[in-house]
């Protein structure tokens, strides 16, 4: 499930703290492929004893990883939301599993906070600029594409309800195409950690494409802790800021990942701005949220990236979110953090 980037002009690195564990026998570590990119779990595994085999408990972990595509990836012809995206209005409400409606339901929730920047209907948008599963486009698209494009899009065209216990959705219009890669990965992290936990696991660290969850301490009985780069700093450089993971999440959008260059050399950002129609072009260069889950954590840093630097940082302080920013200007990089995400690095300076 190709999606958002892992958005390292932020690069999320796991901290020498963290690395140290690789040494200490205590600490498990797994690492496997998913979504277009990489995983890397790491745990303490319980003195009961309880837990299964690495081997196994990577099975699982991949299991849970493989049916997450199965529902949420674009990029597979007969996946859940593939079946949604192909099926005409008059063809529903389908019936769609629990976890497809919980990621569905968030990112409506989202859709609100955001004020609309982050919309799971932009896929004919999407589709358009050349970021799905089609060809890249080499030119711009004509203004009549990208209204057409624009007439199948907006939240308001989808609607989730409940038959009994069975969640339905269903499309107003034809040409309805969902696009879940702003949500799934972080989805997707908070299953592998739901996995660890029902394998009494409680001291662990999950990271999928640079989306992440932590919960208890490390093989130094510390807290997870993840530095976000600055974006010059070479490669092995000293981590900017440094976050602590105990039951948090952290996520970064950014425009560097994937981004296509048009006929003219312009570059064009994969993230579409659902008001503008059109690929983002602002001086945010990534953007961090901090939250209890990933896949909320996924979603909002999306839906802020879309809204740039300034109105990012209003929403921020009046939804108290943890959020750090990276800003290109005409010196090179600043940065620029919510009082949640001061506070949360404060509080917890080693």
């Amino acid at each position: 499930m190709p999606n958002k980037p892992t958005a390292f002009f932020a690069a999320l690195l796991l901290l020498p703290a963290l690395a140290a564990c690789d040494k200490t026998p205590q600490t498990v570590t797994l690492q496997g492929e998913t979504m277009g990119t990489t995983y890397t779990v790491k745990y303490l595994p319980p003195s009961s004893g309880k837990t299964p085999a690495a081997a196994k408990l990577q099975q699982q972990i991949d299991e849970a990883l493989e049916e997450v595509n199965r529902q949420m990836s674009t990029y597979r012809e007969d996946s859940e939301i593939s079946r949604f995206n192909q099926a005409a209005a008059g063809e529903t409400p389908l019936a769609v599993s629990a976890d497809f409606a919980e990621v569905t339901a968030e990112a409506i929730r989202l859709n609100r906070i955001t004020q609309g920047a982050l919309d799971i209907t932009v896929g004919p948008l999407v589709n358009l600029w050349g970021f799905g599963p089609g060809k890249e486009v080499v030119k711009e698209p004509s203004a009549e594409a990208i209204e057409a494009a624009a007439r199948v899009s907006g939240i308001d065209k989808i609607a989730l309800s409940q038959n009994g216990t069975q969640a339905m959705l269903a499309k107003t219009e034809n040409g309805v195409y969902l696009d879940l890669s702003s949500i799934a990965k972080g989805f997707g992290v908070d299953k592998v950690a739901a996995t660890l936990e029902q394998a009494e696991i409680d001291n662990y660290l999950v990271e999928i494409g640079g989306e992440l969850h932590g919960k208890g301490h490390n093989a130094q009985n510390e807290a997870w802790r993840v530095g976000i780069e600055q974006p010059n700093i070479v490669q092995g450089g000293a981590a900017q800021i440094v976050v602590p993971l105990n039951n948090r999440s952290l996520a970064t959008s950014g425009d560097y990942r994937i981004f296509h260059t048009d006929a003219h050399g312009k570059r064009l950002s994969h993230i579409i701005n659902p008001q503008t129609r059109r690929p983002i072009s602002h001086n945010l260069a990534s953007i961090s949220v901090v939250a209890d889950n990933a896949m909320t954590a996924d979603g909002l840093s999306t839906g802020l990236f879309v809204l740039g630097e300034q109105a990012a940082l209003k929403l921020a302080e009046a939804e108290n979110l943890a959020v750090f920013l990276i800003i290109r200007d005409q010196d090179g990089y600043r940065t620029a953090m919510s009082s949640a995400f001061r506070k949360l690095v404060t509080e917890h300076k080693p």
